[in-house]
């Protein structure tokens, strides 16, 4: 199974950088979605979004914020996924005064959900995944979730990551 890719994202993230000739932390404003010299809640920093480059790992809902601003689906950074812009693939539109998450209770409900009907222990569901068996039960508390594993469930859920997420206040 091919998985996201964060390289592919950080590719994205700087070609539309430099597209319109901005720095990283104009980049970063622009995801956290807050004007010029206006601060508030703590968002995604230019180093977490530069840092794409090297990072084999990142931080579900940050990266939501940055595919947002891409206006890109999760699955389009997956290599070889067929659903790359379907619209049950497309990320909500996300009101200024709310932010996109993972329902990380909802997938754990889905996950469980499959895993009694394919009759199957939380250890084979994990192996299947190509995730720590650890880390599924984190989910029902509803523990924020990252790059690539939460794409390494939903495709095995087959469904879109969209499904799996909800807007909550900033």
């Amino acid at each position: 199974m091919t998985d996201f890719s964060l390289p592919a994202l950080y590719a994205a993230l700087d070609a539309q950088r430099q597209t319109r000739g901005l720095s990283w932390a104009q980049v970063a404003r622009e995801i956290n979605r807050r004007p010029e010299g206006r601060s508030g809640r703590r968002g995604v920093s230019p180093s977490t979004v530069s840092g794409m480059r090297t990072k084999t790992v990142a931080e579900g809902d940050g990266v939501l914020q940055m595919l947002r601003w891409l206006n890109r689906t999760p699955e389009s950074f997956v290599p070889g996924h067929s659903e790359l812009d379907s619209i049950s693939a497309r990320l909500p539109d996300v009101p200024l005064h709310k932010v996109l998450r993972f329902d990380a209770k909802k997938l754990h409900s889905a996950l469980e959900a499959q895993r009694i009907e394919r009759q199957m222990t939380w250890a084979q569901v994990a192996r299947e995944i190509g995730v720590p068996p650890s880390s599924l039960p984190y989910l029902a508390r509803g523990t924020r979730t990252g790059f690539p594993q939460v794409m390494r469930i939903v495709r095995w859920l087959d469904r879109p990551a969209a499904e799996f997420t909800r807007l909550c206040d900033r």
